[in-house]
């Protein structure tokens, strides 16, 4: 199996070819994608993101969206995020995971996201998956998202494993089943 470096290295080729970055040849489906990686690797694969987002001279233009960051965003705006360590001690951990799903709803992320022009080149990724992890489950996520950014192709960055039916966050958890999405590589 090629190594996580030779890996990243195919995803610039695979996101320059003209089908890719136009939706072409899926079937009618969803453009939704996921690369899998060995969470060991997370540094690693930031550090690529973050090169390929500063490549000007790509024929593709990356919109990240990292959803812990969106995360902390939301509860900050809900002005509850300097509080959750003080309701964690008083109330319980999973007391604090039941109220924090509520304010992080695919929904409310989602609108946080939206960007707009969407223009012919746009690549969605998706990141943060691994960190925010109870609060949100990557396949809701993907269900809600779809008909959002149907124009444009997305691909999650996923620190586990996908069988083409089922995601494996960090190989330990069943995170849902998701049919729609394909294998990027």
């Amino acid at each position: 199996m090629a190594d996580i470096k030779q890996n990243l290295d195919r995803i610039r080729s695979r996101i320059s070819e003209p089908d890719f970055l136009s939706n072409k040849g899926l079937s009618n489906e969803v453009g939704i994608h996921v690369f899998c990686y060995d969470p060991k690797d997370e540094l690693t694969v930031q550090d690529f993101l973050k090169r390929i987002t500063d490549d000007e001279a790509a024929p593709y233009r990356i919109i990240e969206c990292d959803l812990y960051e969106i995360f902390l965003q939301l509860l900050e705006d809900k002005r509850v995020l300097q509080s959750t360590a003080a309701l964690e001690d008083k109330r319980g951990k999973d007391y604090l995971l039941q109220q924090l799903q509520k304010i992080a709803t695919p929904e409310a992320l989602l609108s946080k996201m939206c960007y707009e022009p969407i223009q012919q080149g746009d690549v969605l990724f998706l990141t943060g998956i691994g960190k925010i992890h109870p609060f949100m489950r990557s396949h809701k996520m993907l269900d809600s998202m779809q008909h959002i950014f149907a124009a444009i192709p997305i691909v999650m960055f996923y620190p586990g494993t996908f069988n083409g039916q089922s995601l494996s966050l960090f190989d330990l958890f069943l995170d849902g089943h998701y049919y729609r999405a394909f294998n990027l590589l």
